[in-house]
């Protein structure tokens, strides 16, 4: 009875890891899509080197190589793989809750830091030429639909394409822009899923703590058996 569940728990790491593996390589190769075909950097000039593209490669790299991992270590049942997939997990888990309590602690400063750090990629923007940022700030613009940090106004006279709503060709016609700042907009998209972000990084722990749990099980029988470094 025992040894069933066993087997049913090692192959259960398996087909979990295994779509876990799965699912980081789609990340991994959207990360490049987004890589090659959007360079979202001067929204956000401090965090050039930590743009979507960027943090999509390196949690696709993550997530791979950890249910790598474990799936090679539940299916050749090796305690030094076992062991290794343990040790990332709870590092992983260490890094997600302490993130989570830097950002409940210092929100108003990493708000503030936000919105000085959207005008710092403004100005930087208009200083442009169009082609080097406006597919930038295209995207955001249309994507929330709003216009400028505040609103339009932030653009002076070289309002992009994306402000516009109606009669932006100039006269005899009145331009109509969009209204709403980018930084009003991006604050109600990040309140309206604060709860669903945390709910995901619940259910994300307890995933991690399920599969640190699985991994010692299968390693500890491993040990007793005598087994653990057979390939």
């Amino acid at each position: 009875m025992t040894h069933g569940c066993l087997k049913c728990l090692k192959y259960t790491m398996c087909v979990a890891n295994f779509l876990c593996f799965m699912s980081g390589v789609a990340v991994l190769g959207f990360g490049v899509y987004m890589l090659i075909n959007f360079k979202l950097t001067a929204l956000t000039p401090s965090l050039a080197n930590f743009n979507l593209a960027n943090m999509l490669l390196i949690s696709g790299i993550i997530i791979s190589c950890v249910s790598f991992l474990g799936f090679l270590g539940a299916l050749k049942e090796n305690r030094c793989l076992l062991l290794t997939f343990f040790l990332m997990l709870f590092f992983l888990l260490l890094v997600q809750l302490t993130a989570a309590c830097l950002l409940l602690l210092y929100e108003k400063d990493i708000a503030d830091w936000g919105e000085r750090d959207l005008n710092d990629g403004l100005k930087e923007a208009k200083g442009k030429n169009p082609g080097e940022f406006r597919s930038e700030w295209d995207l955001v613009q249309k994507t929330f639909d709003c216009c400028g940090v505040y609103n339009v106004s932030d653009w002076g006279d070289n309002v992009p394409e994306s402000c516009c709503l109606k009669d932006c060709t100039g006269p005899p016609h009145t331009p109509q822009y969009r209204s709403t700042g980018c930084l009003d907009k991006l604050r109600t998209w990040f309140e309206e899923h604060f709860l669903s972000t945390g709910i995901s990084i619940i259910v994300l722990c307890i995933i991690e703590v399920l599969g640190m749990c699985f991994a010692m099980t299968l390693f500890c029988h491993i040990s007793r058996s005598g087994l653990g470094y057979k390939l």
